[in-house]
């Protein structure tokens, strides 16, 4: 759906560049917008590699496996449904753990990984149970405390202190997981009730 929202406005904006006759600033545009792209990627790629980079030493020693250690009465508290030595529980904590250092794309592989494991304990394999709905909540809004892409961007972009962002996101990314995780917990008991009810 989101494909077709955006071949909509490029078509709408080719359009209304065509009638105007300002085409040339569209051509002009593609070519700038993909000459930024190549030059913030490449910006970017050291920060990334190097928080990458810290995430995997903390995984081969041993550092990740302690934190997901810690974090699994809270998480086995949250996921009820899965039992207390599964699999999926470390792979959640270590999902969340990603995500709270910021580093969304170490944590896809976790979050592919967990949704499998996730389904393996789901009863009705054609739609998706109850802690899968959890995770990808928790997984959608998750704590951050230190937003490494956004330092990222600020920093690239000449922020005086880009990392002042830090406080806010913690505020904001809490108060989102915690609204996020009652509203989840609320459909699921108004879903139990109309089912009890049929």
């Amino acid at each position: 759906m989101v494909n077709y929202i955006w071949a909509f406005f490029v078509i709408v904006g080719i359009l209304y560049s065509l009638l105007n006759g300002k085409i040339d600033l569209v051509n002009s545009e593609i070519i700038n917008s993909a000459s930024s792209s190549i030059e913030m990627i490449l910006s970017m790629l050291p920060i990334m590699c190097l928080w990458l980079g810290i995430m995997n030493i903390a995984k081969e020693s041993g550092l990740l496996n302690i934190f997901s250690k810690k974090m699994s009465p809270l998480i086995s508290l949250i996921f009820k449904e899965i039992p207390k030595d599964h699999e999926a529980i470390g792979l959640i904590s270590s999902n969340i753990l990603m995500n709270m250092l910021g580093l969304g794309n170490a944590a896809t592989p976790f979050g592919l990984k967990t949704m499998k494991s996730l389904q393996e304990l789901n009863s009705n394999k054609d739609s998706a149970s109850r802690s899968m709905i959890t995770f990808l909540v928790i997984n959608t809004c998750c704590i951050t405390i230190i937003p490494t892409t956004v330092i990222s961007f600020r920093l690239l972009n000449g922020a005086n202190n880009p990392t002042d962002i830090v406080l806010a996101s913690i505020l904001t990314s809490v108060i989102a997981t915690i609204l996020s995780l009652i509203i989840d917990r609320l459909f699921f008991y108004l879903e139990r009730r109309k089912d009890e009810y049929i």
